[in-house]
């Protein structure tokens, strides 16, 4: 039986997706190379969530909903927050797919949940781009519940990983300000590190394209 992070991804198709702002690129997730990139971030996130069904599931910054089908799948309730203004559209566009999601709009600084709502939490390349990652992760530690999961991928802040990207999308690197140097010891702060995996897998930090880490709330 195909694992997580072998069988095919249950995104939503290309044509559904729509543009919700100028650092959301719904696109590349087909790009015949930098798809695989894309969907490589997906696949580090199931794998540190593995085979656990969830209650609720929270994506902070979903965009244009592509990865809500698939968090969906492993959840009674899956919902998403994100800063842009097309909730209804993205919300209208999932439904038509079979996906039910609860969205609102609001920046992961204050999330509008009730404390310890939601069992588990996901941020696929978020959390490096919100102002204020200190607010952030108090936020999302209030709206897990105890022992609840946080699952992040983040792009590393090395000089390969800033020429891929100007390469691949013509985006320069210093959109994220130092986000991402500032994210994970913030993490650290606020919760109990379980695991991390790395890609590539080897070359150390020096060489690190993304970092996948599966953190719990105290």
């Amino acid at each position: 039986m195909a694992g997580p992070t072998t069988r095919p991804l249950n995104l939503l198709p290309q044509s559904a997706l729509i543009l919700t702002g100028p650092v959301d690129h719904p696109d590349w997730n087909y790009r015949p190379l930098l798809g695989r990139v894309q969907r490589m971030r997906f696949r580090m996130i199931l794998d540190l969530l593995g085979d656990t069904h969830h209650r609720r599931i929270l994506e902070i910054g979903y965009g244009s909903g592509v990865f809500l089908p698939e968090l969906a799948r492993r959840c009674d309730e899956v919902h998403g927050v994100d800063i842009h203004p097309h909730t209804d559209e993205v919300t209208t566009r999932l439904a038509a797919y079979g996906v039910r999601a609860t969205l609102a709009r609001a920046g992961a600084e204050k999330l509008p949940y009730d404390d310890g709502y939601f069992d588990c939490a996901v941020a696929v390349s978020t959390l490096e781009c919100v102002t204020d990652i200190e607010a952030a992760c108090r936020e999302i530690r209030r709206v897990l519940a105890p022992g609840g999961v946080l699952a992040v991928v983040t792009p590393g802040a090395t000089p390969l990983w800033d020429l891929a990207l100007r390469v691949t999308t013509r985006v320069d690197a210093s959109l994220y300000g130092d986000g991402r140097q500032r994210l994970r010891p913030a993490l650290d702060r606020h919760f109990r590190p379980a695991r991390e995996i790395a890609v590539p897998r080897v070359g150390g930090r020096a060489l690190r394209l993304y970092t996948g880490l599966r953190l719990e709330a105290p």
